[in-house]
């Protein structure tokens, strides 16, 4: 391949994926490819005690239901026949059955229940204490603790590398991100990134993570391997969490009522969107990208088309949505 060839490819791949992805999505799935695309958004509604359903074709809540204790986090089990939802307020974590609508099961956690993952390959259930500075291991089996494990202050957003291995926790008061072994249940090492971490986001390649720093303003690039920053990207006000999508990152500017776009090449910023009033959980939507975000002071669940970069559409959902984690389904 000619130099010319090798610069223009790289820089081609993130503006033709949304002309192809049309064509090649009906056939890819059939050979398990590509995620599917969400039918489906859970939405954590925090001052409002809620949990609301949105049907993403039509974007119309089509359900809501109770949960007490201020649910902040969501996650899904592997087959998203569950989300699991924490409860800070409440130190709870409730198990929702996704096709009925019904809280299954509950558990009572200390220290403020915060962030949420679930392994993607044993389905196993991590949730962040937020005054503990633990990490709670929870079986998905019988629904109880395994163990706990030390990490900084303040630990927020979690996430899973693709392989279920490597567990990271954006520890906000320590302005570090843990590493954590999930075989042998141990903290291996930490990264210092920016200031005040919150959100953090692993790549589908499982190579590279990025925080969403609320107190510089940024988002710090961590290489997982080298276990080191590599890059910062500056954002808006108050950056939340981060969503990945062919070549490009998503950012909720907290503060500022906007979405940061960058390119995960070059880390450059491509495009600041107009969005709401306090975006907070933001995640792409499997095959054709679209990004979908929570509006705090809004009431409104957003959908972004990630070709135009632009919003394609809104759903009102409960009171203060939240949406911290993996939401879609």
């Amino acid at each position: 391949m000619s130099l010319v060839w090798r610069l223009l490819v790289p820089a081609l791949i993130p503006a033709l994926i949304p002309v192809l992805m049309p064509v090649l999505m009906p056939v890819l799935p059939l050979f398990g490819a590509v995620p599917a695309i969400a039918d489906e958004a859970l939405v954590t509604n925090q001052p409002g005690n809620s949990l609301s359903f949105v049907d993403l074709g039509t974007m119309k809540t089509s359900a809501e239901i109770r949960i007490a204790g201020k649910p902040a986090g969501i996650a899904l089990s592997p087959d998203k026949k569950l989300a699991y939802v924490t409860a800070p307020d409440g130190k709870e974590l409730s198990e929702v059955d996704t096709t009925t609508r019904t809280i299954k099961r509950r558990l009572t956690i200390d220290g403020g229940p915060l962030g949420i993952a679930v392994n993607p390959k044993t389905g196993e259930i991590y949730v962040a204490g937020w005054y503990s500075n633990k990490i709670s291991v929870i079986d998905p089996g019988d629904l109880t603790v395994i163990t706990e494990i030390a990490v900084g202050l303040s630990p927020s957003g979690l996430a899973v590398s693709p392989d279920g291995t490597v567990l990271l926790s954006a520890d906000r008061d320590s302005n570090e991100v843990s590493i954590i072994d999930v075989a042998n249940r141990t903290r291996t090492g930490a990264v210092k990134v920016g200031e005040r971490p919150f959100g953090v986001t692993i790549d589908t390649d499982g190579q590279r993570a990025y925080t969403a720093n609320v107190a510089s303003d940024d988002v710090s690039v961590i290489d997982l391997a080298g276990r080191k920053v590599v890059g910062t990207v500056k954002a808006g006000h108050r950056p939340y969490a981060v969503a990945l999508f062919a070549g490009q990152g998503f950012v909720t500017d907290q503060g500022a009522g906007t979405i940061t776009v960058f390119d995960l090449t070059t880390l450059r910023q491509l495009k600041t969107i107009e969005a709401c009033d306090h975006p907070e959980g933001i995640e792409a939507s499997g095959a054709d990208g679209t990004v979908y975000i929570a509006c705090w002071g809004d009431n409104l669940l957003l959908k972004i088309d990630p070709a135009r970069l632009e919003i394609s559409g809104k759903a009102t959902v409960g009171d203060g949505p939240r949406a911290f984690g993996k939401f879609l389904r």
